[in-house]
């Protein structure tokens, strides 16, 4: 599925019976160490990650009511090249001894860090209403314009703008193109409105 997701797949849908989305990383991740296609957990973490942009967890209450408890959006971190070469620039040794020490820390920190997502809700369901609670991040609201029509681009913008203040700015006259817009940011209060859901038996 982690495979399939990866080559020539527009979406990948799939079920899975995790509680929690740190729970449903590690499921997956520890299916592919023991399928054999990974030895190593970090890289087989990244690959998972890599695929799952948003998990829609649902649940079953004691009254037998099944609903949607909330959207999850994975975030991949990216690894950055912090590293610098000012130790060039330093004429004494200890400002050398103190730009290797820095490095040292970055590199240690790297190693020992094993944080290569962070999750966040993009809706919640609180007392029979949903919330949205986080916006989706930039990746994403551009990989979701690129592949809807125009109307719906135009929908989506506006709900983007009503709900997070985000607007995508566009260039000239031409179609407002995911690939050629830029995103701006304002700083607004999310909504503490939401719709009834329809909860089946």
């Amino acid at each position: 599925m982690i495979q399939s997701a990866q080559v020539a797949s527009k979406f990948t849908l799939f079920t899975h019976h995790a509680k929690t989305f740190p729970d449903l990383v590690t499921a997956l991740r520890n299916s592919m160490l023991r399928a054999g296609v990974f030895k190593n957990e970090k890289t087989a973490e990244e690959q998972v990650v890599q695929v799952l942009n948003f998990d829609i967890h649902l649940v079953k209450d004691f009254r037998g009511r099944r609903y949607i408890e909330r959207v999850t959006e994975c975030i991949p971190l990216e690894e950055k090249n912090e590293y610098t070469y000012d130790h060039r620039k330093e004429k004494t040794l200890e400002g050398k001894f103190d730009k290797f020490i820095d490095n040292a820390t970055i590199y240690f920190s790297k190693s020992t860090n094993k944080e290569i997502y962070k999750y966040v809700n993009i809706m919640e369901y609180h007392d029979g209403s949903y919330i949205l609670t986080n916006p989706i991040s930039e990746h994403n609201i551009r990989e979701m314009r690129n592949n809807m029509d125009d109307n719906d681009v135009t929908e989506f913008d506006k709900f983007l703008e009503r709900n997070w203040g985000i607007k995508m700015k566009k260039y000239g006259d031409s179609d407002d193109v995911a690939d050629n817009g830029e995103i701006i940011k304002e700083e607004k209060q999310t909504s503490k409105r939401g719709r009834k859901p329809k909860i089946t038996q």
